[in-house]
């Protein structure tokens, strides 16, 4: 019995973003959860962004971007779209992008991010 409460233990990981630090990035600031999970499967932030984004891209890394507050523009590959509360974007590898504005957005890098998989031109 208590071996089969370990197994399931190991089939989740909870966090509680409101008690992770903040961390700078290049779009203001970032609370990052699962980063540390061994098998990367994926991770999830949330971010602040208070000053227009540095446009980076990643070679590996596919992310989710949600908005949750605020309005703004999402830069992918030079084409800007306005953005707001409710909008969404699947930002594969390779595509430059930036954030411009004051959001609050849901970022869901898929495989877990990696800071060695961020590029900047």
């Amino acid at each position: 019995m208590h071996q089969d409460k370990q197994e399931k233990a190991k089939r989740y990981v909870f966090a509680d973003t409101g008690q992770i630090a903040p961390q700078e990035c290049p779009c203001g600031q970032t609370r990052r959860a699962f980063v540390e999970d061994p098998e990367k499967i994926a991770s999830l932030h949330v971010v602040e962004v208070d000053h227009d984004a540095v446009t980076h891209y990643h070679k590996k890394m596919t992310e989710l971007y949600y908005v949750l507050e605020g309005v703004g523009q999402l830069e992918l590959d030079g084409e800007l779209f306005d953005i707001g509360p409710g909008c969404s974007a699947l930002i594969k590898p390779g595509c430059r992008h930036r954030a411009v504005g004051k959001l609050k957005i849901l970022n869901v890098p898929i495989p877990a991010f990696d800071p060695q998989d961020e590029y900047f031109d």
